[in-house]
């Protein structure tokens, strides 16, 4: 019986035996591929695993300092543009520059009072054949709302005493009734580079319903050039201009603001070159009203809140003595 059944026994030890090598041996042969895999493929992933963290680091820290970068830019566009009113009008102060010496010294004051104006969109047109990175600049760091176009006086304009500003005063009444409805609230103001402004002045003309005029200092020979008033009617009955006072309106470019819906609502009002000097404004206000119609501002104009302050041209006889000789003092610096 006991050796029956050591006999029966044996080949269940044998089997067990078999069973056990066998796993082994997979086994082994596992670990063998995955140690050649690991060689020549495992080792070469895990530099580029590495890499890839490595690069996602760095796109991680770079979006980081992007994102600072983005809310400090809200930040400040918050901070400048804090008294902006969704439901005030819009004032679209127009300037045409170009390239002269004082150009960025007028710019920059302009700029300064423009940047306590609240709902302000200033339009600088260049009379140039392209954008320069000195008006780009200047635009940049100013913070203001702003639209920057350029236009060239054509050759047969460009000669001393022919009007200067029409292609580009002309170029932002383009661009305001391409891009504006009559939904929108606004009002237009040519504001020449040269000028001295009060920040009340721009107050005064944000309600303009058609065409609102006031007095202008240093201008035409007089300390102040000013609509007269019939003092019963409140109405404009003339001026006080001593030169050409036979224009149908003597007004200076600074006097008036016309309103955004009026100007996209007469949609043919330009300026022109074929008027006489000094007729510019009378040539783009006959077009658009008539003297019943303007109406006073600045306390009946009695105040004056901008005058006509032309930058005197700066004496640069050093200068040119130095680009006689091939040298410049401003190389590297915008001046």
């Amino acid at each position: 019986m006991s050796i029956k059944s050591k006999e029966n026994s044996m080949p269940i030890y044998v089997a067990i035996d078999m069973t056990t090598k066998k796993r082994l041996f997979w086994c082994l042969c596992l670990l063998l591929v995955f140690v050649v895999w690991y060689v020549f493929f495992g080792a070469g992933r895990s530099e580029q695993y590495a890499a890839m963290k490595q690069s996602m680091d760095e796109y991680e820290t770079l979006l980081r300092e992007t994102r600072e970068q983005i809310l400090d830019r809200l930040k400040m566009c918050q901070r400048d543009c804090q008294h902006w009113d969704p439901e005030a009008p819009v004032i679209y102060a127009v300037t045409p520059t170009y390239a002269r010496p004082v150009q960025k010294a007028e710019l920059t004051r302009l700029s300064q009072t423009l940047m306590h104006v609240s709902n302000l969109h200033w339009i600088v047109i260049e009379d140039a054949v392209k954008k320069s990175s000195l008006v780009e600049n200047l635009l940049a760091r100013t913070n203001l709302n702003h639209t920057h176009l350029f236009v060239q006086t054509p050759v047969p304009y460009r000669r001393k005493g022919s009007p200067r500003g029409v292609e580009q005063r002309n170029a932002a009444l383009r661009w305001l009734r391409k891009n504006k409805t009559m939904n929108d609230k606004g009002v237009v103001y040519f504001a020449d580079d040269d000028n001295s402004y009060s920040l009340q002045v721009f107050d005064e003309m944000r309600y303009t319903k058609e065409v609102s005029v006031w007095p202008v200092g240093l201008v035409g020979g007089l300390m102040v050039e000013k609509p007269i008033l019939n003092l019963t009617t409140g109405k404009v009955v003339g001026w006080n201009s001593a030169w050409r006072p036979d224009r149908p309106f003597p007004i200076d470019m600074a006097g008036f603001a016309i309103s955004l819906q009026h100007i996209l609502k007469k949609s043919k009002a330009y300026f022109a070159y074929n008027v006489s000097g000094g007729f510019q404004e009378s040539h783009i206000l006959q077009q658009l009203t008539v003297r019943e119609n303007l109406e006073p501002k600045a306390d009946n104009c009695t105040q004056v809140l901008v005058w006509h302050t032309r930058t005197e041209g700066p004496r640069l006889t050093e200068e040119n003595k130095l680009i006689a000789r091939g040298i410049h003092s401003d190389v590297g610096l915008e001046v």
